[in-house]
């Protein structure tokens, strides 16, 4: 663990921001209501071999989505590319991601529920899976940030309250987007920094 500058830590290729070590978070979806699902720019980011498994999986996958969502799928594929020349999700009318599905109000992904249900080996994109935290690969290593929204302020008091790190909040995720010593390696390092700072 290198900490290169008071905002960022090296573990192996990646630079973690203090955020994701310092911040308190924990999702509240009582209140926010899975409006992450809904609201944004464009779909979820996916990774090149999330494309592929999506392709395959659909199958299992559709028995759990909305006919909105079906519709899209079927008219603009199981992924698209955005704007900004990434892969992502389609989009119902340019609004919520294609795979959103409503639970009591709550939306919620029709991919991880056929994960639930042993339908599916993909249990969503992993994007979706580490939020808040968002990553981008560089040439030389892999930025791992704290995305701030506003959509969010529950889910920082909430946090608070549970008294959980975002790093803690996400490391199911994290293992699953590095492994489980890269997490070991992050948490000795928080752990000494969040220490050192006490």
């Amino acid at each position: 663990m290198k900490k290169q500058q008071s905002n960022i830590v090296q573990i192996r290729e990646t630079l973690i921001s203090m955020d994701v070590i310092e911040k308190k978070f924990c999702c509240d979806l009582s209140k926010c209501k899975g409006v992450c699902c809904i609201e944004g720019d464009s779909g979820a980011p996916l990774a090149d071999n999330e494309t592929d498994i999506l392709e395959e999986e659909i199958d299992h996958i559709k028995p759990y989505m909305r006919p909105e969502g079906i519709d899209a799928v079927e008219q603009m594929g199981e992924w698209v590319i955005d704007i900004e020349n990434d892969k992502v999700t389609p989009l119902i009318n340019q609004k919520e991601c294609a795979y959103v599905i409503f639970e009591d109000g709550i939306a919620k992904c029709a991919i991880e529920k056929a994960y639930f249900d042993n339908k599916t080996r993909f249990r969503k994109p992993v994007s979706c899976h580490l939020y808040p935290v968002r990553t981008k690969k560089y040439r030389d290593f892999e930025a791992v940030n704290y995305d701030v929204w506003s959509i969010c302020k529950p889910a920082l008091k909430h946090g608070e309250a549970e008294g959980l790190y975002v790093y803690q909040f996400l490391q199911e995720s994290l293992i699953r987007k590095y492994g489980e010593a890269w997490y070991n390696e992050l948490e000795i390092a928080a752990d000494m920094l969040l220490n050192s700072e006490g």
